[in-house]
């Protein structure tokens, strides 16, 4: 913390680059307050009707954002759908309890447990569980159970925000996140960098002062009731910022990327159709991976086969001649699935999940494959599976594709097999790389690094620990790009670091050609492309 009285600074880290000048709105959690409790049967009838709204609201939260935001959703919608859970509480209602203290008493008893759980998922759940206890409190106390109105612009500072808090608010007139804990791998901080919405973590404890607040995310910086001097300086770096934003859209207007004369394939990364909306979508040399998540979190249950197919065919007809990458279903992990995913796992980053989940779910697989064996006519499609650790799985799920490509033909219905390859997201997969007979390979940076450095990303203690750069990991990634190099495979790399500036040197010593980002960095990674190969760095 640097100043005086007035113009205090804090610093934190960089969960996502931009600049945000507004007035401070604190929006940590508060549930206090008094509650007049009735009858026990009102008393249950209320708690119903809450868990009712509050399933409505995050349902609904999760239908508009798609992708990997209703995934994170879903570990609150199981919850209130867990019957005995619930039970458990109406029942301490009938023994004389007010809902709001059977409820919270249940929840903290639950968040008592994943925090003192050994398991890094496990206590990454805690922020969930108190966001769900305190919507659900809100609602019963007459809150209503809905994030407070933000101001226009403003720099939303809290200890730490869930996921359905930052979805409730709306940025589409700019602001910022200020957070005292966090961390830039979390789940919040992939929504915020999606969004291009500035984020910094880590800042510490921050007075309850401030009416104005100048956030820095390229420093890395909050500064409070600024001075002159201080407004003055932020606003020389964020005019550099946005100059440089705006030499980086012209940039992407040029046809290709260069690096020492190899051409650099730049795709972008989707998790539903509406994501091509982006202004800069359409300057992608294609997409690199479409999540398909996004359709397990649709409400009425899991996608039926026209529903998979439109969804495919449409981004295969926006791509025209372009390549399209689309990712089986990589369920499980931090994405549970209701009706899908094995409930109970004591590791579930390391349980049933990705391909290892589909190939045991064949019902539910098979219906995707025909929906992509259909969509195949109609495009230039790859279809990668996730979390492959054997080549034997990678066959099976080889196999099982062309058994449904046969008895759709056979149906006479038109549906053609697609180019296969792999997420290489697991060390064994990178480390025997040369045993998988794969079309393709798509580095999953976000697992591998995790499960390199046996660090749970979503666990802001281990951030510093979470070094993209560790030559650990660029030794896996360089030594998948020379096979694919020496086999004539191409081999892209699909997770954040192909959308951070910082680690294109290495990616490109690495010998990657192939980098598929989140659509909003498309410019600025071009740019930094151009720069390096104008000499601007990497000896």
């Amino acid at each position: 913390m640097q100043g005086g009285a007035a113009g205090l600074a804090f610093r934190g880290r960089t969960a996502s680059i931009g600049f945000a000048h507004g007035p401070l709105v604190r929006v940590d959690a508060g549930t206090n307050g008094e509650r007049i409790a009735g009858s026990l049967v009102e008393e249950a009838l209320d708690l119903r009707k809450a868990i009712d709204a509050a399933s409505g609201q995050i349902a609904e939260l999760a239908a508009i954002a798609g992708g990997e935001a209703a995934q994170i959703l879903e570990f609150q919608v199981a919850l209130l759908e867990d019957e005995d859970f619930i039970e458990a509480i109406f029942t301490a209602i009938s023994e004389g309890d007010a809902a709001d203290v059977a409820w919270r008493s249940a929840l903290d008893e639950q968040i008592a447990d994943y925090n003192s759980a050994e398991d890094e998922y496990l206590k990454a759940r805690c922020s969930d569980l108190a966001d769900l206890r305190d919507r659900i409190i809100s609602i019963l106390r007459g809150g209503g159970g809905e994030a407070p109105k933000i101001p226009s612009g403003a720099v939303v500072c809290a200890d730490d925000l869930p996921p359905s808090r930052f979805l409730e608010i709306d940025w589409s007139t700019g602001g910022g996140l200020a957070l005292l804990r966090g961390s830039p791998t979390s789940h919040v901080a992939m929504l915020a960098r999606a969004r291009g919405i500035p984020m910094v973590v880590q800042l510490g404890a921050i007075p309850e002062i401030g009416a104005t607040a100048l956030l820095d995310g390229e420093g890395a910086t909050l500064e409070l009731d600024p001075s002159a001097e201080q407004l003055r300086l932020f606003e020389k770096r964020r005019e550099i910022h946005r100059k440089s934003r705006a030499s980086a859209r012209a940039i992407l207007r040029r046809p290709t990327a260069s690096w020492r004369g190899e051409r650099i394939k730049l795709l972008i990364n989707i998790q539903r159709v509406e994501d091509l909306d982006h202004a800069d979508a359409q300057y992608a040399d294609g997409i690199g991976l479409m999540r398909t998540e996004f359709l397990l979190a649709e409400r009425g249950g899991l996608p039926d086969e026209e529903t998979q197919y439109r969804a495919y065919a449409a981004v295969l007809r926006w791509a025209d001649r372009r390549p399209v990458t689309i990712r089986t279903f990589d369920a499980g992990g931090d994405k549970p699935v209701p009706g899908f995913t094995i409930d109970g796992e004591a590791n579930p980053f390391l349980g049933v999940r990705g391909l290892r989940l589909c190939l045991a779910r064949p019902e539910i697989f098979s219906v995707q494959l025909r929906a992509l064996a259909r969509a195949a006519v109609h495009g230039n499609l790859r279809v990668m599976f996730p979390m492959v650790t054997a080549p034997d799985e990678f066959e099976c799920g080889r196999k099982l594709f062309a058994e449904i490509v046969q008895r759709l033909q056979a149906e006479g219905i038109a549906a053609m097999l697609p180019e296969l390859g792999i997420m290489v997201e697991v060390p064994a997969a990178a480390l025997a790389i040369a045993t998988f007979k794969a079309s393709f390979f798509s580095i999953g940076s976000n697992d591998l690094a995790q499960y390199v450095l046996a660090c749970d990303r979503s666990n802001g203690a281990l951030a510093p620990l979470m070094d993209p750069l560790h030559p650990a990991l660029l030794e896996l990634i360089a030594r998948t790009a020379e096979h694919g190099r020496r086999a004539g495979t191409s081999v892209s790399l699909c997770g954040d670091m192909a959308s951070d500036p910082r680690c294109l040197p290495a990616l490109l010593k690495c010998g990657l050609r192939e980098l598929s980002v989140n659509a909003s960095a498309l410019a600025q990674i071009k740019q930094t492309i151009d720069r390096l190969s104008s000499g601007g760095g990497l000896g």
